[in-house]
């Protein structure tokens, strides 16, 4: 008897192609290299190395030519990078993120949000009414109409009145304006934990989601570190924390300013941070307090929370921090704003988000 023979494993590589094998991992490393396509590759190579990726028939230059042909990457006139992401791989990467986070998400067509409130709209239901003045043609029922003109008049003498007309109840459909605040701080990557790739990923994955599913909603992305500015949806694969202090103020002002600008009626503000606020401006000089809640910046802070509430503009924080006093800041803020809190971990934020996004459509904010 001569035993069991041992030989390396080679893990089954399924379906895919060696491209696509290599494409799964390019796309995740481009998250965390905040879309430095040589870094991405970089790191596939050294990942090549240990786990033996590539075969002697496909190697990892046949990867890079494979992402050049097929539109992937391009190589950089500037000649500050080797090689750089096309439009095509940003929204490719937004569509996988929407798809890792929201891929339990029943499939249920495109277009606008339902509420509660019957009304003008785009998508029939089964109720029936009789025809008002300023009910479109449209809207006329005209199998029921007809069926009741031959049950008023008979068949000898038929003819259609306004009195036998039915129209069909429609469903009324808002669209809502959004605006996504992210924390960029130094806190973001402080502790030996990444927070900013799972909110960098949950805000392309939410971005994708109202582009494609509800594309009459808005959804504007803004960034707060010791400032604020507004970020293109194109610009969130290269976003990266810097040396900044936490200006949730300037964030907050620079959201309502963005919703001012929109005409509708439903208006809200996400806000995904880890920490808590610890500076704002003063005319050209900026007050820092790093150590502590300041009452200062944290009375600065519930104020603009107030103002949002008068201004029927609900605030929705997703806190990834677990430290009791800023959770209690949290609670401070949102019991102020009337909003909601979520103290999510890493794991599921793109799931509270999305849940607290499709309910905020299915009702009319007042």
């Amino acid at each position: 008897m001569i035993g069991h023979r041992f030989s390396e494993y080679i893990p089954p590589r399924g379906d895919k192609s060696p491209f696509e094998t290599l494409w799964d991992l390019f796309m995740q490393i481009l998250n965390y290299t905040a879309g430095d396509v040589d870094e991405a590759l970089s790191w596939l190579n050294e990942l090549d190395r240990q786990y033996k990726l590539t075969t002697d028939e496909y190697g990892m230059g046949d990867f890079i030519e494979d992402l050049k042909e097929k539109g992937y990457i391009k190589e950089n006139e500037n000649g500050e990078a080797q090689f750089v992401l096309t439009p095509k791989s940003e929204q490719t990467i937004r569509r996988r993120s929407l798809e890792e986070i929201f891929s339990k998400l029943k499939k249920s067509g495109t277009g606008n949000h339902r509420t509660p409130y019957p009304g003008l709209g785009d998508e029939s239901t089964s109720d029936r009414r009789q025809f008002q003045f300023g009910d479109t043609m449209d809207q006329i029922a005209m199998t029921e109409s007809i069926r009741n003109a031959q049950i008023n008049h008979g068949l000898g003498d038929f003819h259609l009145t306004e009195k036998d007309l039915e129209v069909e109840e429609r469903e009324f459909k808002t669209h809502t304006a959004t605006v996504l605040m992210i924390d960029i701080s130094h806190s973001m990557i402080l502790y030996g934990e990444d927070r900013i790739t799972p909110a960098k990923k949950v805000a392309m994955a939410l971005a994708e989601l109202i582009t494609t599913k509800y594309p009459k909603d808005t959804l504007d992305i803004l960034v707060f570190g010791t400032d604020a500015w507004p970020i293109e949806i194109r610009d969130l694969p290269y976003l990266q924390v810097g040396p900044y202090y936490t200006n949730t103020v300037a964030g907050l002002e620079l959201a309502m300013d963005i919703l001012r600008r929109r005409k509708t009626n439903n208006k809200q503000i996400f806000m995904i941070t880890d920490g808590k606020p610890t500076c704002l401006k003063e005319g050209i000089k900026y007050y820092k307090n790093p150590f502590g809640l300041d009452r200062k910046i944290i009375n600065r802070t519930l104020n603009l929370a107030a103002q949002c509430r008068r201004l029927h503009v609900p605030i929705t924080t997703f806190m990834i921090a677990r430290d009791p006093y800023l959770q209690q800041f949290v609670r401070d803020f949102t019991r102020v704003n009337q909003g909601r809190a979520y103290y999510s971990t890493l794991q599921n934020l793109g799931e509270f988000i999305f849940e607290d996004y499709i309910r905020n459509r299915r009702k009319r904010i007042k």
